[in-house]
């Protein structure tokens, strides 16, 4: 018990959810909702229904945010190994300066610099010839509503 009281008081002092900390944490939301559920059985009140499901909100909330944490340690960790196995590939494969225009000239000239293969645009594009647009308006291709309003006085005096 007091190396687990001597870790609590460590912990408080280490940033991050530490494993005594959120033992501690549990324990006394627990030990809360046991005193809240006494008082509502002694004195019969709704006050203490809602501060017992206030008490376990919080108490789901505060669990909710350290397994985040940890996750996002996790995650960290691994993108840490990523960025130390690849500058371990880039040392490898000789003399680098770092810079991302070499990284794009080892590539080759069929590979996009974003990871896109030049077999991911359309035929049309890569040779250079780009087509335009339909609107999806009328084909005449006038944009103006004064037109739109002109054609539509063409056809009530045709109807006339």
């Amino acid at each position: 018990m007091s190396s687990f009281l001597g870790n609590l008081w460590s912990s408080v002092f280490t940033p991050g959810p530490t494993p005594a900390l959120v033992v501690a944490t549990n324990a006394s939301f627990a030990a809360l909702q046991l005193v809240l559920f006494a008082l509502l059985l002694l004195t019969y009140s709704i006050h203490f229904v809602v501060l017992s499901l206030l008490c376990a909100g919080l108490w789901l909330a505060i669990n909710w945010f350290v397994n985040e944490l940890q996750a996002a340690k996790e995650k960290e960790k691994e993108a840490k190994q990523i960025r130390v196995l690849r500058k371990e590939m880039e040392n490898g494969d000789g003399e680098s300066s770092g810079t991302e225009t070499e990284a794009i000239e080892s590539r080759g000239k069929s590979e996009h610099p974003h990871g896109r293969s030049d077999t991911d645009i359309p035929t049309e594009a890569r040779d250079g010839a780009l087509r335009k647009r339909r609107s999806l308006g009328s084909t005449s291709g006038d944009i103006s509503t004064d037109s739109e309003w002109d054609k539509v006085e063409a056809e009530g005096e045709l109807d006339r």
